[in-house]
């Protein structure tokens, strides 16, 4: 597998009710936006925002096949971005516990960026789809 320099991820965490059965899917893709991998999955019972970040770990781990030096996120989740980037406050203990695995993952790379689309984002849009997709597919 190739190795390249700066690689594209997308995330999204789907719920239905908050909390309820959710899912996670994510993207990974070149720095001219050819798919590298999309993929998701099932991860049981959660609030909308322990998938979104249960999908950027997924994402981060399986990032780290094909880049390891710059990685830029986009999601449609502002709660995820401003809290990472140190500009919401986290209160909630679980969400600590899910920033510090982000964190730790992060290490993996030289550099990582995240930021935040509109959920109308064609990219975006199409993850968004693939987490809706699977819980679809639960019969959810």
């Amino acid at each position: 597998m190739v190795r390249r320099e700066k690689i594209y991820l997308v995330t999204d965490g789907a719920c239905r009710d908050n909390p309820g059965p959710a899912s996670v899917a994510y993207g990974i893709y070149s720095s001219d936006w050819d798919k590298l991998e999309e993929d998701g999955e099932y991860i049981g019972q959660a609030t909308n925002n322990e998938a979104e970040y249960k999908a950027l770990i997924l994402g981060l781990d399986r990032a780290t096949e094909y880049c390891r030096k710059e990685i830029e996120h986009f999601t449609d989740s502002q709660l995820v971005v401003n809290q990472l980037e140190g500009e919401w406050a986290v209160k909630a203990p679980n969400m600590k516990e899910l920033i510090e695995e982000v964190y730790k993952h992060e290490q993996y790379f030289t550099c990582c960026d995240h930021k935040h689309l509109p959920r109308e984002h064609k990219h975006i849009e199409k993850i968004d789809e693939l987490a809706d997709k699977i819980l679809d597919e639960k019969g959810f």
